[in-house]
């Protein structure tokens, strides 16, 4: 998360606290519009995280599509 929190200070010129507010804000908004199997994953990302994610993803589809493709 520090590298997006130095990111959004770098171009738009807002305090390092502002920025973790406007990170943090961020970060909130998109765990609330992704099913919750993805969601739990967000923050793992940001910390570098994403061994298991694409596992998750690729679950969540199959169950989506129903077998589609088998």
């Amino acid at each position: 998360m520090e590298q997006l929190i130095d990111l959004i200070v770098q171009k738009t010129g807002i305090s390092q606290e502002n920025a973790q507010k406007a990170a943090q804000t961020a970060i909130d908004f998109l765990k609330s519009k992704l099913p919750p199997a993805l969601a739990g994953q967000v923050d793992a990302a940001l910390a570098g995280d994403t061994s298991g994610m694409a596992a998750q993803a690729g679950d969540m589809l199959k169950g989506k599509l129903g077998g589609f493709g088998s």
